[in-house]
């Protein structure tokens, strides 16, 4: 990820969080404040310049390297990776932890078949720079008979445009399929895991990670591909051990995080290809739980019926009330709670 884009995502983050306010104090208190955030996260997150491993080549059932493409060598079916740095395999140490190969060895294991993997990715690449992968594509020999597209991220950082980001990637998936080739795309990840953007930042580019997840989904269905809503890939697993699940960088995903995210995207590329065997594939939810329970919102909900749980239980102790030295299962005084649960369902029901 450019962190070039930290220092736009914090000034389009003030003037969202502050549109409409009649504070100015405080509207450029709030600015300076996300500003001095970004600047923080680029200082934990830093620029990650370094080469992904090559990767490319024939892979079979079971072959411990791939075979070196050559012109004339004989494949049964050919897969392309586009998008940014984590279709790229940016963070990843030796080519087997990379996206693309895990997906490569999956698909060869699963239907037995020759896969020839190539990728077209780039790092630091937004949805702009997809119509650029695609004619590439084309420029160097026929189209691919399937196509893995991961990108979103960077547009979130670079504060483009929803509308017009998931347009170009509609596009693309568009020529694709007009070309032959299933596409299978893994939709905007949710940014609220990343624990080196603090908060508020945080949540604003998640709100927008979001957003652009569902337009994205929308297009990709539109265009005639298969969207996979990777928000919830990085939750729980992500939150729980970010220590294991992100790389050095704290941005992109590590080995274990990569494998996670060929594991949901296999199955849906093999099913398109008429290949799969491994049973119904799972509803992939869109908002992330895991992620959701970090809000501030959340956050502030729980502790606030913690106090209304040991409140009652004080009451009810002082009335002399049979088995008031237990904690209340649930606050007699809810509506926190209450309202945070309508939150959460009002979100699913506009996710959908």
């Amino acid at each position: 990820m450019p962190t070039s884009g930290w220092k736009t995502a914090a000034k389009a983050s003030a003037a969202a969080v502050v549109a409409g306010s009649s504070a100015g104090t405080a509207s450029w208190a709030l600015y300076n404040y996300l500003m001095g955030q970004a600047t923080a996260a680029r200082g934990v997150i830093g620029r990650n310049v370094a080469k992904p491993p090559e990767a490319d080549g024939i892979y079979t059932p079971g072959c411990d390297a791939p075979e070196r493409w050559r012109l004339g060598a004989e494949f049964d079916i050919h897969l392309m990776i586009f998008g940014d740095s984590t279709a790229a395999g940016v963070g990843c140490a030796v080519p087997d932890e990379v996206p693309g190969v895990l997906i490569a060895r999956g698909l060869a294991e699963e239907t037995g078949k020759r896969i020839w993997l190539s990728t077209k990715a780039i790092g630091g690449a937004t949805s702009k720079g997809l119509k650029g992968q695609v004619d590439a594509m084309f420029i160097a020999g026929p189209p691919p008979d399937a196509a893995v597209i991961l990108v979103g991220a960077n547009d979130v950082t670079a504060k483009n445009s929803i509308h017009s980001s998931a347009r170009r990637l509609g596009d693309a998936v568009a020529r694709l399929r007009q070309a032959g080739a299933v596409v299978v795309v893994g939709t905007c990840p949710d940014l609220g895991v990343v624990t080196a953007i603090p908060q508020p930042l945080r949540s604003v580019v998640r709100e927008w990670g979001h957003r652009l997840a569902r337009a994205q989904a929308a297009a990709v269905l539109r265009a005639g591909g298969r969207p996979v809503a990777l928000a919830d890939l990085l939750a729980p697993e992500f939150l729980a051990a970010p220590d294991t699940m992100f790389s050095a960088d704290h941005f992109h995903p590590s080995a274990a995080g990569y494998e996670l995210a060929a594991h949901q995207l296999l199955p849906v590329l093999a099913t398109a290809l008429g290949e799969w065997e491994g049973g119904p594939l799972p509803e992939l939810p869109e908002v992330s739980e895991a992620a959701e329970s970090r809000r501030i919102s959340a956050r502030i909900t729980e502790a606030a019926n913690r106090f209304l749980w040991r409140r009652d239980t004080e009451r009810r102790a002082s009335r002399g009330e049979p088995g008031a030295d237990q904690v209340a299962p649930e606050p007699t005084s809810g509506v926190l709670k209450i309202v945070d649960d309508r939150r959460r369902r009002q979100r699913a029901a506009s996710a959908t």
